[in-house]
């Protein structure tokens, strides 16, 4: 399975502006710039989309190991926070806050659960930055 993105950008790094695609279209030609991405400018960014990729990814790969252990969830709600490092230009650390509600499941189960995911989802596995995470029953 292949899926592709692309984007477009004009002009200098502070002044240029930019679009960014993705095959199934949900973005299509989505305006990113200097200010969307280092101040409060409208639009998108990388560290957004990231973002964005690894609390949909994960709550994915949680549900799956919640079903390997023969729980389902009614709920799993994650945020990722991408911390981008001005001074290094990258991204040093992710965390991921989660709450889920998942019938019949005990505390310590859910947190062996979440450790696998955090671990195993293929956007955790694809970043070389720190993962931090607190994950809570609801």
């Amino acid at each position: 399975m292949k899926r592709t993105a692309s984007a477009v950008w004009n002009g200098s790094i502070k002044e240029g502006s930019g679009t960014i695609s993705t095959q199934s279209t949900v973005l299509n030609a989505v305006q990113y710039s200097f200010n969307s991405r280092f101040a409060e400018g409208v639009g998108t960014n990388p560290e957004e989309l990231i973002a964005a990729s690894h609390a949909g990814c994960f709550s994915m790969k949680l549900s799956g190991v919640l079903g390997e252990k023969g729980f389902t969830a009614t709920a799993i709600n994650t945020s990722a926070s991408v911390n981008f490092d001005l001074a290094k230009g990258e991204i040093t650390t992710i965390h991921l806050t989660v709450r889920a509600n998942v019938p019949n499941i005990t505390a310590e189960q859910f947190q062996e659960a979440a450790a696998d995911a955090k671990a195993n989802c293929p956007i955790s596995k694809l970043l070389k930055a720190e993962i931090t995470m607190n994950a809570e029953l609801q």
